[in-house]
């Protein structure tokens, strides 16, 4: 698997594991996670509901490469990220939801392991975070437009790339070089 992911294929990877977690949602815990720790910190079995079966060296292999891809895809400022989301050919209203659910995870992923102090993050990081809880509610009414929402949906998944690469930039503990403080004291 390239850094490049495909919903379809996440979700046959989860299901193949026997996890009924959303493709989307599990995409959002792997990426609010790596916004707080390197990937080698993160083991993505951890990551997974409780509805997963015993998970065997292939299963965790191809979890590490969701992992590693996620990773990879969120340091890549040009256009390596996008939240996994279903395809575009999708009705909205399952779109919408994905988003939702997509939001849920990372924000489910950001507060993980490490307690995520907000009043020490920046303005722009704590408007992200309140945004995501907000669009953690996604859903389509049946009475909307669907051609302006469709350009409203379009905008948010624009915002959630840029926002969650944002996050990563600011949270991402970055690691130390092995031997700088050794090399400085002599």
């Amino acid at each position: 698997m390239s850094n490049s992911l495909h919903y379809a294929d996440v979700a046959a990877v989860l299901a193949r594991l026997g996890c009924d977690d959303d493709p989307s949602t599990f995409h959002g815990v792997l990426c609010g996670a790596l916004c707080r720790q390197l990937p080698q910190e993160i083991d993505p079995v951890e990551l997974l509901g409780e509805g997963a079966g015993p998970i065997d060296a292939r299963g965790r292999g191809e979890l590490l490469k969701l992992r590693d891809a996620a990773a990879g895809a969120l340091t890549d400022l040009h256009d390596g990220f996008t939240p996994l989301l279903p395809e575009d050919t999708v009705e909205l209203a399952q779109r919408a939801q994905a988003l939702g659910a997509w939001c849920q995870g990372f924000l489910f992923g950001l507060a993980g392991r490490i307690k995520l102090e907000l009043r020490d993050c920046s303005e722009e990081v704590r408007e992200i975070v309140r945004d995501f809880t907000e669009f953690s509610g996604a859903a389509l009414d049946a009475a909307d437009d669907l051609e302006v929402e469709e350009n409203a949906y379009a905008e948010l998944v624009e915002y959630l790339r840029v926002g969650a690469q944002l996050v990563y930039m600011e949270l991402h503990p970055r690691p130390h070089a092995a031997g700088t403080l050794s090399s400085t004291l002599h």
